[in-house]
């Protein structure tokens, strides 16, 4: 009986192996660090400043300029370099449009585009140069406005003939060519452009031959010119 019970025994079936171990899911990936997202929000706000910038959009409107984006970078990195340099270009495109302004004597869209200058960058040394040159227009323009008085009579240009050169205002400059030459009159031309001031008193030369008008060109607007009795 112990043999068939040890025989019989020996004939079980074994038990099943184990299945094997099932690999480990992959982590869910992480989101953006939150350096990542600084660094991600910087190179937006840079390249809509640089936009704005191209489109002329330098304080305005707000919130959505030029000078509002890049203050936006600062805030979130400190010492950007890049941020800064699109402040400066900006300071110097208003005082470029500045200098454009004054040389048509328009005092008060240059004194607007210097003051915002200045609160982007208060102090700086390119507006303080245009303040000056402005100051010392004003001083010229008075001084034509003393010209223009009891002394002197003021002729209008109409400014869109003589923009194009019109013959109208080719006539018109002969006529007051020949009232120039025949009361011995000083002519001071302002014009808007130192071209059109050229012109101008190159139609009033040749519209009396070898006579030679005196004058002087100022820079002004609106053109105009300022007929004197000579000293």
């Amino acid at each position: 009986m112990l043999v068939a019970a040890l025989l019989l025994a020996g004939c079980a079936t074994p038990p099943p192996p184990e299945p094997p171990p099932q690999p480990a899911a992959p982590p869910k990936p992480a989101g953006p660090s939150p350096e990542e997202i600084r660094q991600r929000a910087v190179a937006h706000f840079l390249a809509r400043a640089e936009r704005a910038q191209r489109e002329g959009f330098i304080t305005m409107p707000a919130g959505a300029s030029a000078y509002d984006f890049y203050l936006q970078v600062e805030q979130l990195d400190p010492g950007n370099t890049q941020a800064a340099a699109g402040i400066q270009t900006l300071v110097m495109q208003l005082v470029e449009q500045a200098r454009d302004a004054l040389r048509q004597r328009a005092f008060g869209r240059v004194n607007s585009l210097l003051n915002t200058a200045d609160e982007i960058a208060p102090g700086n040394p390119l507006s303080r140069e245009v303040r000056s040159q402005m100051q010392r227009e004003q001083q010229r323009a008075r001084q034509d406005v003393t010209l223009d008085g009891p002394g002197a009579q003021t002729v209008a240009l109409p400014e869109q003939a003589l923009g194009a050169r019109a013959d109208s205002v080719v006539q018109m400059l002969g006529t007051i060519a020949q009232r120039i030459r025949e009361h011995q009159l000083r002519v001071v031309i302002v014009a808007r452009t130192d071209a059109e001031g050229r012109w101008i008193y190159s139609q009033l030369r040749q519209a009396v031959p070898g006579y030679r008008v005196r004058g002087d060109i100022k820079l002004g607007n609106p053109p105009r010119l300022l007929l004197q009795k000579n000293p």
